[in-house]
Parts: structure tokens; C-alpha cells; sequence
């Protein structure tokens, strides 16, 4: 679709674990044209490369490591990532990958690596991107900060949902431990914690369907 003068770019969409950020994020990307960047996918390379070198998050080398991979974001109206050429987009939600992307997502190295490469594709043209700290250190001055926020109860039956989506069993209960024990990490790490800019909309979609919470953000920016 054609993009949207009411829209300003780039767009910086934040929150925790199953909040809707990416999915709100994909659906405005459709409906104006934009790029859009789920940024927690480029994190979760490092991890699942890490994982299968053996390196884990507590070596010193793993800095310099994430730092040696190829991680390649092919932004659309989705996001496909590559590592040394390869497609590893649907590994990424793998159990494995999602109990330990916190640990690695924390080095500093790893996100300085990361958030160079998240500003070079948001200087591509008209973007939306999507995390846990876009608009709070990847682009501090966008003119559009959404910060996305929900129960945990909620959280935690969507993504017991996606992971059947993904073909991956998870019940809500498991899917609950798992998304407390990442906010907490997000929250607590020293680079880039989580948490909403200042200047940020907070939007809870606790109870919110999609189609609302798109309506919601269009009504902000003035584009329903």
C-alpha cells in the first residue's frame, strides 16, 4: 500500500514478552507500506548461533563472538533474519532459544553490536520498529513512541497460543513462569533495560483485541 503522509517515521513500538508489540508493528507496516523490524528476532540469533557453538552467555568470549556473526535482517511487512546467509527465522521461537535469549540479549557487547545494525535499517526510509528498548536508546528522537503493556495472565495465554501456532506445546501456566523470569531479567539487565521513554504512549492491551489496539494507535496518530 502506498505510504501515508499522517504517519511520521520511524516508529518506535516497545514493550515486554507478549505484549502485541510486534504484531501491531507487522499490521501498521501493511497498512502504510513501511519496513518493519522485530528487533528481538536479531537477539535471538546471537542466542541460537550461540547455542550451537557452545558459547555460553557467562564466557568472555561471548562478546566478541556476536560480534564475529553475520546477523542479517531482511526487513518487509515481516522480518526474516539471516546468520552467515542462512535462514534461521523459524528456529527462533524454539524453547531452547527462548529460555536463554534474555542471558545473552544482557551483554553489553551484544547490544551495542545489535542496536548499530537496528539504526541502519530504520535509516532505510518509512519504518516501524519493534523491542524492548527502540525508543529508549535505538531511536530516542522518533516522533512516534508506543509502548505496549499487559497483564501477565494475558501475556501468558497469548503466547501459549503462539506456541501452538508454532507447533510448539506450552501451557499457560509454563508460558507464565517463563515470561515473569524474562521480565525480569529485561528489567534488571544494566544495558538498555526495559522500560517505557518518557515521552512514550503506554497503551495496555490487557484486554484489548488486535483490531482495537490498531484502532487505538490510529486514532493517536490521527490516521483512523
Amino acid at each position: 500500500m502506498k505510504q501515508d503522509a499522517c504517519i511520521p517515521w520511524p516508529i518506535a513500538i516497545d514493550g515486554p514478552a507478549a505484549s502485541g508489540k510486534s504484531s501491531l508493528g507487522m499490521a501498521l507496516a501493511r497498512r502504510f507500506g513501511y519496513l518493519f523490524l522485530d528487533t528481538g528476532l536479531m537477539y535471538r540469533a546471537v542466542t541460537l548461533a550461540a547455542l550451537e557453538a557452545g558459547v555460553p552467555p557467562e564466557d568472555a568470549a561471548a562478546g566478541e563472538f556476536a560480534r564475529s556473526l553475520d546477523i542479517r535482517a531482511e526487513a518487509g511487512a515481516e522480518t526474516r533474519i539471516f546468520v552467515g546467509g542462512r535462514d534461521v527465522t523459524g528456529r527462533l521461537r524454539e524453547p531452547e532459544v527462548e529460555h536463554h535469549v534474555s542471558a545473552y540479549s544482557a551483554l553489553p557487547s551484544v547490544r551495542a553490536a545489535m542496536v548499530a545494525a537496528q539504526r541502519a535499517i530504520a535509516a532505510q526510509g518509512p519504518s516501524i520498529l519493534a523491542g524492548r528498548d527502540i525508543g529508549t536508546v535505538v531511536l530516542p528522537d522518533a516522533p512516534v513512541k508506543l509502548f505496549l503493556e499487559a497483564s501477565p495472565e494475558a501475556r501468558a495465554a497469548r503466547r501459549s497460543r503462539q506456541a501452538h501456532e508454532w507447533g510448539m506445546a506450552q501451557e499457560a501456566a509454563e508460558a507464565r513462569r517463563d515470561i515473569e523470569q524474562r521480565d525480569r531479567l529485561d528489567s534488571s539487565r544494566a544495558a538498555s533495560p526495559l522500560r517505557p521513554a518518557a515521552d512514550a504512549v503506554v497503551i495496555d492491551t490487557t484486554d484489548l483485541t488486535l483490531e482495537e489496539v490498531i484502532r487505538f494507535a490510529l486514532e493517536l496518530l490521527g490516521c483512523d
